[in-house]
């Protein structure tokens, strides 16, 4: 049972299933919006614009059609909890890198493989006596 838990944790730190899970969330977020657009906005519109070509009067298409008035603020609450949902998932996903960067250990600095030629400025091997760019004989370096 420990196997499975310990597998499990792992499946879930690896960041494939935080990206899914941010990916669906903000999906279901901007969905939202595109209906509440759709739905609030456009097609009380494009209905009131047929009644405009057929002549009737915008009361009139309301209470033919069972349209209400434009909603602009249920579009502009959708616009807002899509904003105060990607912000706080960020939040979450700040959080959750920041805890990953304490696990893992600071990488250990690796010798430098090459160095600068102190005549022409170019780099060069670590080894190296003589420049291959000058030509210049390099000093000895002190170990």
């Amino acid at each position: 049972m420990k196997k499975f838990f310990a597998e499990f944790k792992e499946f879930i730190n690896r960041g494939n299933v935080l990206d899914l899970a941010v990916g669906v969330i903000i999906g279901g977020a901007f969905g939202a919006i595109v209906s509440a657009l759709c739905d609030k906005i456009i097609t009380p519109l494009i209905e009131l614009i047929i009644g405009a070509i057929l002549g009737k009067s915008i009361d009139e298409m309301t209470s033919v059609l069972n349209v209400g008035p434009i909603e602009f603020g249920a579009f502009i609450s959708a616009v807002l909890n899509f904003i105060i949902m990607a912000f706080i998932i960020f939040l979450i996903i700040k959080g959750f890198n920041k805890m990953s960067n304490l696990k893992k250990k600071p990488a250990e600095e690796e010798a430098p493989t090459t160095k600068v030629c102190p005549f022409c400025k170019s780099e060069i091997d670590i080894e190296a006596t003589r420049c291959p760019h000058c030509t210049s004989e390099l000093p000895k370096d002190k170990k």
